[in-house]
């Protein structure tokens, strides 16, 4: 019997489904697990491959409003939980669920969908592109200095987990409203996942605290943290884990961090998900020493070219024409879209620059520009200038696309 691939059907297909991608870290997933899952990806939201009446493959498709460039949040699929189970692999089954959740998605209007690949060249196959990338630290507490004294004009204090959404969530907003990458927040999401703290998923570090940083009064930022303590020689040597960073200025930015970074017992300050142009790089003294450490963030597929490129803004109102040469999956994405009036529609003109789908995807949020991708051979360009005028088009004046967690 050939492989079925299709949405969930049980609480126990979609459990199996889940099932998949656990294998792979020694996990199985309980009826808890099943159910906290489901209040964020909802059954329609989670393809299953069956081999006959067993379910051997799953992946899932977060319902998520992404900021883009230029504008507000865009409707987007937040592809996670993709697994085949060792007994399947190299038989196509991945294929054929990427095929059907891409095409779901598609239907329902998302223009694009965006993922964090666990291993690079998979999803490219499916028109992924790297879109930006990210990167963690670890800063030692003895080079944290500032480059220039910080004067706080704020008072931090510590809330309960359970205090913490009301706080937090307007400043996460304000950030979000205004970063490409992020995504929006639901209380649910925020109960479910960033407030979360199940004993047995710690995985050696304490418990998940809170810090808000007022300033006049009002929430400014907050900071999620771990500890990880520990001694050598009598001397301090335990890690602080900064797992949620938000600041709705520069100067909220530097005054939570400098709580963070003079905290006792500490030796390192650890954080992922970073963009390159993280203030941080800016406020240390020593930013050489915080070691960071850079590699591919979000991978984006262009799921309608057309909608994708009319949703999000430009920097004037120039005119631009792209030549979009393959995509194995949507042909009708192929083919000339103008972009004038922040609008694409298809065109007879000449373009300016000639790209695969998979790079349409790389520079949608800005993470890379057309120029460099086509000193990578990535890009082409089809008419003289037409590099600078798309650069020039996409470029937004946007901070650096950064999403702050891995989904």
């Amino acid at each position: 019997m050939p492989i079925r691939v299709r949405t969930a059907r049980s609480v126990e297909e979609y459990k199996a489904a889940l099932a998949c991608i656990l294998h792979y870290v020694g996990q199985s997933p309980d009826d808890k697990m099943v159910e906290r899952w489901q209040r964020v990806l909802p059954f329609e939201h989670m393809h299953a491959a069956l081999d006959g009446g067993a379910v051997v493959g799953g992946a899932g498709a977060f319902p998520f409003r992404m900021t883009v460039p230029g504008a507000g949040p865009v409707e987007s699929a937040g592809v996670t939980v993709v697994g085949v189970l060792p007994t399947h692999r190299r038989q196509g089954v991945l294929t054929r669920m990427m095929r059907a959740q891409l095409e779901t998605e598609r239907e329902r209007g998302r223009p694009f969908a965006v993922l964090w690949a666990s291993e690079e060249p998979i999803y490219g196959r499916f028109g992924y592109g790297m879109a930006c990338v990210s990167g963690e630290v670890a800063i030692p507490r003895a080079d944290s200095r500032f480059m220039r004294p910080l004067s706080p004009r704020g008072k931090v204090r510590l809330v309960p987990l359970g205090d913490a959404y009301e706080l937090c969530a307007p400043i996460y907003r304000r950030v979000a409203r205004r970063t490409p990458g992020m995504v929006e927040r639901s209380r649910t999401w925020w109960e479910v996942r960033q407030l979360r703290d199940d004993p047995d998923q710690r995985e050696g570090w304490g418990e998940k605290n809170v810090a808000v940083l007022e300033v006049d009064g009002r929430p400014a930022a907050y900071a999620v943290y771990r500890l990880k303590p520990d001694w050598e020689d009598f001397q301090p040597k335990g890690k602080l884990a900064a797992v949620d960073v938000q600041a709705v200025s520069l100067e909220a930015t530097a005054e939570i961090w400098r709580f963070l970074l003079d905290f006792d017992w500490t030796a390192t300050v650890e954080a992922e998900c970073l963009p390159p142009d993280h203030p941080l790089f800016q406020l240390l003294a020593y930013p050489r020493r915080m070691r960071y450490r850079m590699g591919d963030g979000l991978w984006l597929r262009p799921l309608d070219v057309e909608a994708m490129l009319s949703a999000r803004g430009y920097a004037d109102d120039g005119r631009l024409t792209l030549e979009v040469t393959s995509d194995r999956l949507f042909a009708d994405n192929a083919g000339v879209w103008t972009i004038a009036g922040d609008a694409a529609r298809r065109s007879r003109r000449r373009p300016d620059v000639r790209l695969d789908v998979e790079a349409l995807g790389q520079v949608y949020l800005n993470g890379f520009s057309f120029g460099s991708l086509a000193r990578a051979g990535r890009v082409e360009e089809a008419a003289r200038g037409g590099l600078r005028r798309a650069d020039s088009l996409f470029a937004t004046g946007d901070p650096y696309p950064w999403c702050p967690e891995i989904f």
